[in-house]
């Protein structure tokens, strides 16, 4: 097991959500996910914390030690086999000495002291190696970040001039005028002076929405200027072109794209799952019994009308969670509520994803799906679940499985 696999085996014993246990340490979520994910180990003195915690020796949280026997309480005097090691090492070192005269004791305080004195200048040393190691990792990321910063720079310069150089407007500017929810539209506000103008040119904004096109106008000039509004169906890519026409020639520049737009006016939640993670899957078989998922709702408009959590295998449902009180054993989940799954046996191969998603409903009918956390595969060698390496957000429910 790795360190990441251990404490996350320590957690799910104590009932405690990685945000709980990040509460208790000091630390957030996503070091605790990053941790048991294997992407980061814990410092020293989080190693310290989490085996008092969970009762066992930083030996077995780092896989020097096989028996999770409980960490010794903190002590000034050494343990039996620190003694041993220090007898054995005074042992060779004054074994290697002259016969000492008899009742004379100074060669056993002389190898003490040269014993301390190593010990002292061991530590010394590789304190000035990590102060060196941090110094060279802090220049090199300076050195990245500068580098990134001049290149950006560069290319930020570069594509300001091309622009410039191929822009059919001296000025122009878009926004959101406004926005309907309940009939999922969106208006924009356009203006657009053309850098060349003559007299009878006309202009049509063009909106381009989730593949399809539609033309809006003409407008007439005012002083030069074109402006006026368009409402369009809300969705999450859109693209607004003005359309010059003069002299029967018609010549189109990109305004603005907006993105993301229709995701962003979507109500949202936090999952959490309590048993998934490294779960045991002997043969590919996974069995689940007292299986919860818990949900923090967000507060934020438009309001959530209908909200299921379930279990998917592939985006297919295979059950769907039951509302329940927190059980007893759960602590530090103020804030959020609890479905329950019922009983099961789930089979995977290696090219099966399992996921814990849900299904959200806001005021205005609108659906989506929210699955917050990397789909879980089986690991065929070790036969229990982990995280997948990739995590492809998809929240069109029409690529889910209901029934």
């Amino acid at each position: 097991m790795t360190v990441g696999q251990r404490v996350a085996q320590k957690r799910k014993e104590l009932g405690l959500s990685q945000e709980a246990l990040g509460d208790r340490l000091g630390v957030s979520r996503q070091s605790i996910y990053k941790w048991e994910s294997g992407s980061a180990l814990p410092e020293i003195e989080k190693l310290i914390a989490l085996s008092k915690l969970f009762g066992v020796s930083v030996g077995w949280l780092l896989g020097v030690e096989e028996d999770a026997a409980p960490a010794p309480e903190a002590s000034s005097e050494l343990t039996e086999t620190q003694l041993k090691m220090v007898e054995e090492i005074v042992d060779r070192y004054i074994a290697a000495l002259p016969k000492p005269k008899p009742r004379r004791r100074w060669p056993w305080v002389i190898a003490a002291a040269v014993l301390a004195l190593a010990v002292f200048n061991l530590f010394e040393e590789l304190d000035v190696l990590r102060m060196q190691q941090e110094s060279i990792h802090n220049n090199i990321s300076l050195v990245e970040r500068t580098v990134d910063k001049q290149i950006n720079g560069i290319s930020d310069r570069v594509e300001e001039i091309l622009k410039s150089q191929n822009n059919l407007t001296a000025d122009y500017g878009t926004e959101v005028a406004s926005t309907d929810l309940p009939g999922n539209m969106v208006t924009f506000s356009f203006r657009a002076i053309p850098k060349t103008f003559s007299e009878g040119m006309t202009a049509w904004l063009e909106v381009e929405s989730s593949g399809a096109k539609f033309t809006y106008g003409p407008y007439e000039p005012q002083a030069q200027t074109f402006a006026g509004e368009v409402a369009v169906a809300l969705t999450d890519d859109i693209s607004l072109y003005i359309v010059f026409e003069s002299g029967g020639k018609r010549e189109t520049q990109l305004l603005d794209t907006y993105s993301g737009m229709y995701s962003k006016t979507l109500p949202s939640v936090d999952l959490q799952d309590h048993r998934l993670m490294y779960a045991e899957a002997p043969g590919g078989v996974l069995t689940l019994s007292d299986f919860y998922i818990t949900v923090r709702r967000d507060d934020s408009s438009p309001a959530i009308t209908e909200l299921k959590v379930g279990l998917f295998k592939n985006r297919k449902l295979l059950a769907w969670g039951t509302p329940c009180e927190q059980p007893s054993n759960f602590q530090g989940f103020e804030g959020r509520e609890f479905y329950r799954l019922p009983d099961m046996t789930v089979t995977l191969t290696g090219e099966d994803q399992l996921e814990v998603a849900a299904l959200v409903t806001d005021e205005y009918g609108r659906q989506t799906v929210v699955s917050d956390a990397p789909p879980y595969v089986l690991d065929e060698e070790d036969q229990n679940l982990t995280w997948s390496d990739t995590f492809d957000t998809d929240s069109d429910p029409a690529h889910w499985q209901f029934d």
